[in-house]
């Protein structure tokens, strides 16, 4: 993914966004999701003048600029995510309930 999204940017004399500008769409990325989340999940129904939009679109969406914001930082996403899943498999590993062998089997 982070080759792909290089590739399409790199054809652009502009590159990259600058970190702070990076970090603006990112969050508008994520205000989208949390508007479409109210829309499918929440009080506030769209109104009959917005576009249809879903949620797999708005987290596309989500992913291009993280994955862009990662790349204008040199940052190696799947290394990234290695050490994120280490860190919450070890740290968090007793935090929550597990699920005992049968139901993880899909029985009771």
């Amino acid at each position: 993914m982070q080759k792909r999204v290089d590739q399409y940017i790199s054809q652009f004399k502009e590159g990259y966004f600058s970190p702070l500008s990076m970090l603006a769409r990112l969050t508008e990325e994520v205000g989208e999701v949390a508007r479409e989340v109210n829309h499918y999940y929440g009080e506030k129904p769209k109104k009959s003048s917005e576009t249809e939009k879903s949620m797999e679109e708005e987290l596309g969406d989500l992913l291009f600029v993280l994955i862009c914001f990662a790349n204008s930082l040199n940052i190696d996403v799947s290394s990234a995510f290695d050490r994120a899943m280490t860190k919450f498999e070890t740290r968090d590993k007793d935090r929550w309930t597990r699920k005992d062998e049968e139901d993880q089997n899909g029985t009771s």
